[in-house]
């Protein structure tokens, strides 16, 4: 049996403010905005390319607004994420990578999978990691 994970609810204070968000600068698409009344609202969007969706909304989660640590989006170019988001005007950091001190700056030296990092939050302060796996592309 198959389990796909498909939705991640993420807690936020203003729908429309993280819809905007979501859409016009991480760039995600919008999939569902379905409201039941003034009690129950659902704002489904996807990273491009994702089979997984996030939705924020009204009624949706008991979390509170910025709960949402460390989510991670995959990306095959670290540089070009980071060039993106910055260019939509998300307060994006620089390309970083672990050493055995920690956290340093630019892209891991070998661009090994899961080793270049970029961070950013969304308005009420649910975090998200952007890493890069190039599996499977030349020259990876």
């Amino acid at each position: 049996m198959d389990w796909k994970l498909e939705l991640v609810m993420v807690p936020v204070s203003d729908v429309d403010r993280a819809k905007t968000f979501y859409t016009e600068k991480a760039g995600f698409n919008l999939d569902v905005d379905h409201r039941a009344g003034e009690e129950f609202r659902v704002v489904q969007m996807t990273p491009a390319g994702s089979a997984c969706s996030i939705a924020v909304g009204i009624g949706i989660t008991k979390a509170a607004p910025g709960s949402a640590q460390g989510l991670h989006l995959v990306v095959s170019d670290i540089d070009a994420a980071r060039s993106e988001l910055a260019g939509r005007g998300v307060d994006v950091s620089e390309v970083q990578h672990f050493e055995s001190g920690g956290m340093v700056p630019g892209p891991d030296p070998e661009r090994r999978d899961y080793g270049s990092y970029a961070f950013f939050s969304d308005p009420d302060g649910n975090s998200w990691a952007v890493q890069e796996v190039r599996r499977g592309e030349p020259g990876a």
